[in-house]
């Protein structure tokens, strides 16, 4: 089959690999959709410390069930169309075991730590299979990943009806997480360097949005969220809190990154520093945000490039032209 392949940090190709085959309690998908996010970016990069190499990336996906595992539970069948959470538990850990599997000691995941959906057909559990209702289409299934892992965000953040939040990054996660904050009931303001950006968060309910954080007039948050995983915008949004703000680290920052906060403010102004990594039984919540429409997928989908354009899928996501960008393995460039 054909598939994108990450030799080694910075060589990439589209090629040839082997068919996939399911393993007693797998099923083997054709790809409908596969997102690009930021963890693909920095596996392409090789700033992702657990990806092994060579790797198919690609954790974000929908698609079509076409082979089942002889000791699959569960009802499956062929032609099921289901959206797939990527995670890898182990499951006998101390933190899976005390109900924090996205800590794993052994953590795995989909695209990240084994090949991914950036390819034909891919291999995964079944148990990480939902089954994707009739009206949602491959691309909307696909952007169920990112919206758990938004929904899991803000599960770790909380939100009260009428707080102040400031979401830094308009790009895909920061305007889900605006969604889901909205939904909560919160006063959201969008902060963007990227100015053609604004637009799309203003349209979608922010307050307020701004190019950079002076143009607030130096007003102070309850909570804040970084969806860009760039320090400087770490710092610029620590900065931003109210006395007793919390502050949510939720974009993937390179894993030598650093940043500089007070100490003596975290302590002194009763500031919380919280971090969200990835899905935790957040997956079906999303999946339910995405079905009813809670979440507006068509201000996300922006771009779509058939296999054999991963690298141009790559780039476009590098530029920042667009939102969600999309390989669709069965596409052909027109």
């Amino acid at each position: 089959m054909r598939a994108a392949i990450v030799d080694q940090p910075g060589a990439i190709r589209v090629g040839e690999v082997p068919d996939p085959t399911p393993g007693e309690r797998d099923v083997v998908i054709k790809v409908g959709a596969c997102g690009i996010c930021g963890t693909d970016l920095h596996i392409a990069d090789g700033h992702f410390p657990p990806t092994p190499y060579p790797i198919v990336p690609g954790h974000e996906f929908a698609g079509e069930i076409v082979e089942i595992g002889k000791n699959v539970p569960g009802g499956w069948q062929v032609g099921d169309r289901v959206a797939v959470d990527p995670s890898l538990f182990c499951g006998y850990c101390d933190p899976c075991r005390a109900g924090h599997g996205n800590l794993c000691e052994n953590w795995g995941a989909t695209g990240d730590t084994v090949n991914g959906a950036f390819a034909e057909y891919v291999a995964v559990p079944a148990s990480t299979c939902y089954r994707l209702p009739d009206h949602l289409s491959w691309q909307e299934g696909a952007l169920v990943e990112p919206v758990s892992c938004a929904v899991h965000g803000v599960r770790r953040i909380g939100v009260e009806a009428g707080e102040r939040f400031l979401v830094v990054g308009a790009g895909t996660m920061g305007l889900i997480m605006q969604m889901l904050l909205q939904r909560a009931g919160a006063n959201v303001t969008v902060v963007d360097r990227n100015a053609s950006r604004l637009p799309r968060a203003k349209d979608l309910g922010a307050h307020a949005v701004a190019t950079d954080m002076s143009e607030l007039d130096g007003e102070r948050f309850d909570a804040a969220a970084d969806c860009t995983g760039a320090a400087p915008a770490i710092e610029a949004a620590f900065d931003s809190l109210r006395r007793g703000g919390r502050l949510l680290v939720f974009g993937v920052a390179p894993a030598e990154a650093r940043v500089a906060l007070s100490p003596f403010r975290i302590y002194n102004d009763e500031i919380t520093v919280v971090g969200s990594m990835a899905v935790l039984h957040s997956y079906g919540a999303a999946l339910d945000l995405v079905s009813s429409g809670a979440v507006d997928t068509k201000a996300l989908l922006t771009d779509a490039l058939p296999l054999e354009r991963f690298p141009d899928a790559l780039d476009l996501m590098r530029s920042g032209a667009g939102l969600k960008v999309q390989v669709l393995p069965g596409a052909t460039d027109a």
